[in-house]
């Protein structure tokens, strides 16, 4: 049984002589009960290279890939409970982590280290893989598995320039969309493109959530000065869902001088958010505006060819088959989110695999009927809910885009910006246009508005929970 490097070392200061034990027969023991409970295959494509840690008041389980950690919070939890208690002797919780973040841990008595992933000296030692790591990168989210259609062509391109160093102009490089379409896959794949090109090069990728964390325990520990030694040395910077900082005035503060520090050093400074800049509140203008000082990129749903050949690269490395007609109805019915385009294709593979049933439609139907319930409440359009509140409050549809303004038709039209921002992928300024042109301002206001009524009126929190379930029928 394989086992991800460096795991069992790099832990080891957790562990008693009990625990040292546990540990070395834990993961055999509730191996031996998985494979019997769930059978050979089920367990060899899921848990082959996987590894048990137990700490004094629960476990983690360790696996390769965000795929393997969600299929198995999915569908095993309750058998690896009854595993690690025949194994162990009691229950204790199961946390379920990604390999490459437990490598990247550090004993509790050694100090952070300067450098955040470079290169050993000697070139013929480099394993690029480990460093990749080490950036705290997954090597599974490279440029080769990333599939490139009309939604993300600038971006990749984008992100292509920056790992070449073709055009200083790109700092930071900033790309924003909706969850689950690419972003941080295409942010990974350029950090361990620039190390493939150059080892040597200093990279860091983290979440804007572990920055917080990080800071917040630095200054707890009095380690501040480590802390920014670590991340203003390196030459590119990666950091995920900045959006994560809004609100938090301490961390942002010091991401600006982070970012300032890097700027002036010419350190590459790539980040991601959920949304354009300017529509991220509560956040430091200062930051905003040194944002879009760069270049900013998006990306869109994918097409229906596009999803087509996501779902083939999945499939590949996933070393399984589905009939065309199968992969061409989960194109079709699954459009808002990739990871969701995987979470169905990884159910509908692991059904063929467990059940060695034939794939039809009418089985995949069945098999992702929440999913495609999902899918329908996601594809509503802002047009939709205009029709559907105007015709709600008996006003004119035209009255959605007009300058009037009395109060029946502001309070509709307000509902309308309310229910486009929550059920549909449409950004701020997007709703606005859609409302005759209003700007991103005049929709945070409306939205503030009904969420407030929504709290104090019981006639506004009914008339809204009427038009949500007559939308997503």
């Amino acid at each position: 049984m394989r086992h991800p490097k460096n795991i069992q070392n790099k832990t080891k200061p957790e562990w008693n002589d009990a625990d040292e034990s546990a540990r070395s027969n834990g993961w055999q023991g509730v191996a031996q009960s998985l494979q019997a409970q769930l059978g050979a295959e089920t367990f060899e494509r899921w848990f082959s290279n996987a590894d048990l840690i137990v700490h004094e008041n629960h476990c983690e389980l360790v696996l390769e890939s965000d795929t393997h950690i969600l299929w198995v919070e999915t569908n095993f939890i309750s058998e690896l409970d009854i595993a690690v208690l025949e194994v162990l002797g009691t229950a204790l919780p199961i946390t379920l982590t990604f390999a490459a973040e437990v490598e990247d841990r550090e004993p509790a008595d050694q100090a952070e280290p300067e450098i955040v992933a470079t290169a050993v000296v000697e070139e013929k030692k480099i394993d690029l893989t480990d460093v990749i790591k080490k950036a705290g990168l997954n090597p599974e989210k490279s440029f080769d598995s990333f599939v490139v259609g009309s939604n993300c062509q600038f971006a990749h391109a984008a992100c292509r320039a920056v790992t070449t160093g073709a055009s200083r102009g790109y700092n930071p490089l900033f790309v924003h969309c909706p969850p689950g379409l690419g972003k941080t896959h295409l942010v990974q794949a350029l950090g361990q493109e620039i190390i493939k090109n150059d080892p040597k090069k200093k990279v860091c990728y983290l979440t804007g959530e572990k920055f917080t964390n990080k800071y917040i325990e630095a200054v707890r520990k009095g380690t501040t000065d480590a802390f920014r030694k670590r991340y203003r040395k390196v030459d590119v910077l990666i950091l995920d869902d900045i959006q994560f900082l809004a609100g938090k005035g301490k961390s942002q503060e010091e991401f600006f001088h982070t970012f300032n520090t890097l700027l002036e050093t010419q350190g590459q400074i790539v980040l991601t958010s959920d949304r354009p800049a300017s529509e991220i509140q509560t956040f430091d203008s200062r930051l905003i505006s040194r944002f879009e000082a760069g270049l900013t990129v998006s990306i869109a749903q994918p097409d229906f060819e596009t999803r087509a050949a996501i779902l083939q690269t999945m499939l590949h490395s996933m070393k399984v088959s589905l009939p065309d007609e199968a992969i061409h109805f989960i194109a079709e019915k699954v459009k808002t989110n990739v990871r969701r385009l995987e979470g169905a294709l990884v159910r509908a593979a692991t059904h063929i695999s467990l059940t060695k049933e034939k794939m039809s439609i009418p089985l995949l139907q069945n098999l992702l009927a929440d999913i495609l319930r999902q899918e329908n409440t996601m594809r509503i359009s802002v047009d939709r809910i205009q029709k559907e509140v105007a015709e709600h409050f008996d006003i004119r549809l035209a009255d959605m885009t007009s300058r009037k303004r009395p109060a029946n038709i502001a309070r509709a039209r307000q509902v309308a910006m309310f229910l486009s921002r929550e059920m549909t992928s449409n950004s701020l300024n997007d709703i606005g246009d859609l409302f005759g042109g209003r700007d991103h301002g005049t929709v945070i206001h409306a939205c503030k508005k009904i969420e407030e009524g929504l709290i104090k009126d019981e006639y506004i929190k009914g008339e809204v929970q009427f038009l949500r379930t007559k939308l997503t029928r």
